[in-house]
């Protein structure tokens, strides 16, 4: 396995371990993975994820807080709806991440 398929294969880990309830940032988890300021990096692995994956996606935002999608998307409203039924609330678009923020 190369350093790439070993750093997704740490990031989807990273995902999967944040627990109901919390978020992280992109930036959170390609540190976590390993590659530090490849937050972008973590966008396109979440892109590319199988339809069928069970990995809580959801629970991935901006280090603001803010939703990755536009506020009128198919996308957005999703994830909103996701993250509302952990009890997570936004406020003015975004989570508040003092609260919110998975601290492993």
């Amino acid at each position: 396995m190369d350093n790439q398929e070993l750093a997704k294969l740490q990031l989807y880990q990273m995902i999967a371990a944040i627990p109901h309830g919390r978020v992280a940032s992109y930036g959170q988890l390609a540190h976590l993975a390993g590659r530090s300021g490849a937050a972008r990096w973590v966008g396109y692995c979440l892109r590319h994820l199988p339809a069928d994956s069970n990995l809580p996606w959801h629970r991935v935002v901006t280090a603001s807080g803010k939703l990755a999608f536009s506020v009128n998307s198919h996308n957005y409203k999703r994830q909103h709806q996701l993250l509302v039924s952990e009890n997570i609330h936004l406020q003015h678009h975004k989570v508040d991440m003092k609260q919110y923020q998975w601290r492993p």
